[in-house]
């Protein structure tokens, strides 16, 4: 019997419910750190939220991975609102963003790789806080994180990275869920899927976001041939002039590894949203992949980007 499950916000579903999937998206981004530095990040008018997400319902869409991980604009009540309003199924995200997220004297310094890693774990099993551990108190809601991120910048790994990796893997090992990460235009993309083995993990059930942004073939081929899941989402981004970085991979690297590539929008920034009068808007990817797809004689690829690698890379592993 195939009892293979994804974790939403509204809670469990069977994975041959999860349909099409975005695979690394930006919903909800409410007020905070980064928001009071860069307000281009806000992301929390719930009208327009929905409004994008019935567009993106009505195209064919099921299923998007909110990756805003614990205390950078997570807002629970917020996300589970949209889900149950647009009809689109959100799977969120526990663990620690990259260090410009939050101030330096953040609580994330002083945990332990234990704290950190019951941290997570509380976020999967028991329900993230209300209050995003902003405040002196942390109340549960019955909503709970199916995912577990973490990042790291351009450089090689400091020992708190090293610490959060760890947690990171503790509480995938502990609870099934699976992890997602944040690399800098794909940078230390290959040492992370490098440490994630060394650590453990199930590499079926990792996914390096933004390794497009690295642009070579031979680097994104090296690092999929550690094993595990890149996820492309700058085909919108490569300015007039330059070559579409995104669309060249997906041409040479798909059919060598059909099964590890998955693709995103990953739109933090309000100016991208449709609803919020931006430009392109979610739907970007389903109005111009499948023409790509076709033109290259590589039709049979979407149901793996957007339907089965998702389906199998956000499962849980017990």
């Amino acid at each position: 019997m195939n009892n293979s499950f994804f974790r939403t916000v509204l809670g469990d579903r069977p994975t041959s419910e999860m349909e099409l999937t975005y695979s690394h998206e930006h919903i909800v981004i409410d007020d905070c750190f980064v928001t009071a530095k860069h307000p281009e990040f806000l992301l929390n008018d719930t009208e327009k939220i929905v409004t994008e997400l019935r567009g993106f319902y009505k195209a064919g869409g099921r299923t998007v991975v909110d990756t805003m991980p614990a205390n950078s604009g997570r807002n629970v009540l917020r996300m589970a609102e949209v889900s149950e309003k647009s009809g689109v199924q959100i799977i969120m995200t526990t663990g620690i963003h990259l260090e410009i997220y939050y101030p330096a004297n953040h609580w994330r310094y002083a945990l332990s790789e234990d704290e950190l890693t019951r941290l997570f774990i509380a976020d999967i099993e028991e329900g993230i806080d209300q209050f995003d551990y902003s405040g002196p108190f942390v109340k549960r809601t019955k909503h709970k994180a199916g995912l577990i991120k973490l990042a790291t910048g351009n450089d090689t790994f400091t020992p708190h990275q090293e610490l959060v990796f760890q947690a990171v893997v503790n509480a995938h090992k502990e609870t099934g869920a699976p992890i997602l990460t944040h690399t800098n235009y794909g940078r230390q993309a290959l040492e992370q899927a490098l440490l994630f083995d060394k650590l453990g993990a199930d590499l079926n059930h990792v996914v390096l976001s933004h390794v497009d942004r690295a642009m070579e073939i031979d680097y994104n081929k090296a690092v999929l041939e550690t094993g595990v899941r890149v996820e492309y989402d700058s085909a919108f981004r490569w300015k007039e002039g330059q070559p579409n970085y995104t669309l060249n991979l997906l041409e040479a690297l798909l059919p060598l590894f059909p099964n590890q590539i998955t693709m995103g929008m990953d739109m933090a920034k309000n100016a991208y949203w449709k609803s919020y009068g931006g430009t392109p808007g979610l739907n970007y990817l389903l109005e111009t992949i499948p023409s790509f797809l076709e033109e290259k004689g590589m039709e049979s690829y979407f149901q793996k980007l957007f339907f089965d690698n998702p389906k199998q890379l956000y499962a849980f592993s017990r």
